[in-house]
């Protein structure tokens, strides 16, 4: 089995504004659409997706961004789905292996 993702030429957000050169690059309509587009994926993660997914680790590192500055939202190692049936709600997702002992 193979996994093939899109390539996000620009690295994370975190990577992008640490760098003066792409930060200045960075205006307010392009800073609007990151924004636009990551809580974009949050609302699809929470009320598209059955059962919901609760992502837990949204940060500057977690977000990808293409050649067009366009925002995608990675890293589900610590992402729980929520469990309408359960009087936990949660459900425990991720890749095994990359989950912490604890969890």
């Amino acid at each position: 089995m193979f996994l093939v993702y899109e390539y996000m030429e620009r690295g994370s957000l975190f990577c992008v504004l640490s760098n003066d050169e792409e930060a200045a690059e960075l205006d307010w309509a392009k800073r609007v659409n990151i924004i636009k587009g990551t809580a974009y994926a949050l609302s699809y993660m929470h009320r598209d997706c059955v059962p919901p997914i609760v992502h837990r680790d949204v940060t500057s590192n977690n977000i990808l961004l293409n050649s067009e500055l366009e925002a995608c939202v990675s890293d589900f190692g610590t992402a729980k789905l929520l469990d309408p049936n359960s009087s936990n709600k949660t459900i425990l997702a991720g890749t095994y292996g990359y989950i912490a002992p604890g969890k």
